[in-house]
């Protein structure tokens, strides 16, 4: 069971010309503060997917249709997994 809070939000009317209905105006903004917060280190994949009541691989799904890079590698680790892999010892199957 999910426990909800009620914060009025207030928009330009401008927005809802758009067309946009309460529900959607409400979706997004719930969709917004979670990949926020996912962003910031906040919270997880996971715990992003469960607030949004949706898979994690839907919200993987979601960061791409969104464009947002789920795997953020800094200038140097991509470098450095090459060199991991290239430091293993694996043989080919027979």
């Amino acid at each position: 069971m999910t426990i909800e809070t009620a914060f009025e939000v207030r928009l330009p009317t401008s927005l809802l010309r758009l067309g946009l209905g309460k529900e959607e105006v409400q979706g997004r903004i719930t969709e917004w503060l979670v990949l926020t917060l996912f962003l910031e280190g906040r919270i997880s994949s996971g715990k992003a997917a469960r607030l949004l009541n949706i898979s994690r691989i839907a919200f993987l799904d979601l960061l791409r249709a969104r464009g947002i890079a789920y795997v953020n590698y800094t200038a140097d680790e991509p470098a450095e997994e090459f060199e991991s892999v290239a430091m293993l010892d694996v043989k080919p199957r027979a």
